[in-house]
């Protein structure tokens, strides 16, 4: 039977625990066979962008430069109900106390609540909040006249990200991936405190280093309390590796019950072929059981297989992954091609591509 969420000791050994064979190598390096696969897909396809139309009602695809609020505006009730509920701000405009305290009334959200950009990338500027006044300074550090997602905060421990694709002639999707995402922690011994046991492990080493990243209140305020023995100390709010979040390949937990919980979700939402739902849950008994979990946010074709940067995964075997996405990606874009949709041009999608990275440079740090 399964069970809950096995623990970071469980799933890894003392001696991949620092990083993946990936998630060593320089994003430079990563970049030359991806760019060579891409360029030989596009002249095999005459089209150098044709990514861009795989979900046509996204922008760009969700390849690059689309807002989270295109995927939860167009979902219908069945996706809505599987999503954690959320609302929009606009910095256009200062906001009092009372306007916001209406604004979340009226989207049933509370304190405390998860704020992050509308257009993001890797959990730049995602910041769990615990009252109004943090709010405001997030909002007041915030680029002028962009949007702001409030969601509610969803405090399992469980996060995954399924990965979705349908052939758009097909009458059903299916999951070709599943990553268990952990977040950045120590284990108390009893003995030393959060800063020293941080400082011993290579991985939350670099979490201290990562830009545009504030750690927790755990790893800051209480850097120096002493975790009883076996209490294991949470230091992000979020789990990406750019803040030393581990990814397991939980390949083994995907089941008929969850690909058509994802499917009957992903039919829910406007011509939408392939993506990845970041979602939290409790148990990968009930998350397996295609239950019980909860959508953080959607992310299109330019969805990462995470799961290649587990450190089990080795080198070869996490390309062919990734190459295999890129492949999909591909053949998805030709079939709506020929369905009529006309994919971007380069330097449209150039701008897109500089817009979203001009953005993330100004946001507030996350933490």
């Amino acid at each position: 039977m399964l069970a809950k969420l096995p623990s970071i000791a469980v799933l890894t050994d003392k001696f991949v625990i620092p990083g993946s064979t990936l998630e060593r190598m320089p994003k430079w390096l990563i970049c030359i066979p991806l760019t060579l696969q891409w360029l030989w897909l596009a002249l095999r396809y005459k089209s150098l962008t044709l990514p861009t139309i795989a979900n046509p009602a996204i922008t760009a695809g969700g390849l690059v430069g689309e807002g989270k609020l295109e995927y939860f505006d167009g979902m219908g009730p069945i996706a809505l109900s599987a999503t954690a509920v959320y609302c929009s701000i606009s910095t256009h405009k200062r906001y009092s106390g009372s306007d916001l305290r209406q604004l979340m009334r009226s989207a049933n959200l509370s304190f405390p609540v998860i704020a992050k950009p509308d257009l993001g990338l890797c959990g730049h500027g995602v910041r769990l909040l615990a009252n109004r006044g943090e709010l405001r300074d997030y909002l007041k550090a915030f680029p002028v006249n962009e949007m702001v997602v409030l969601q509610q905060y969803l405090p399992q421990d469980g996060e995954a990200g399924i990965f979705y694709i349908r052939d758009p002639r097909a009458d059903a999707g299916r999951i070709i991936g599943l990553a268990l995402r952990y977040f950045p922690r120590v284990t108390g011994d009893g003995v030393h405190t959060i800063a020293e046991l941080m400082d011993t492990d290579p991985r939350t080493q670099r979490l201290l280093k990562s830009p545009k990243h504030q750690p927790s209140h755990n790893a800051t305020a209480g850097a120096s309390r002493v975790p009883a023995m076996g209490e294991v100390v949470r230091l992000a709010t979020i789990g990406s590796t750019r803040v030393s979040g581990l990814y397991r390949d939980g390949r083994a937990y995907i089941t008929p019950q969850l690909t058509r919980a994802i499917d009957e979700i992903a039919q829910d939402m406007p011509a939408f072929y392939f993506g990845r739902f970041d979602v939290r849950f409790d148990t990968l008994h009930d998350l397996s059981a295609g239950r019980a979990f909860s959508i953080m946010e959607v992310n299109g074709a330019g969805s990462e297989a995470i799961q290649a940067w587990d450190p089990g995964v080795g080198v070869l075997a996490g390309f062919r992954m990734i190459f295999k996405k890129q492949r999909i990606l591909f053949a998805i874009g030709n079939a709506m091609r020929c369905r009529g949709f006309k994919p971007l041009g380069v330097l449209r999608l150039a701008r897109l591509n500089r817009r979203q990275n001009s953005l993330i440079s100004r946001y507030p740090p996350s933490n």
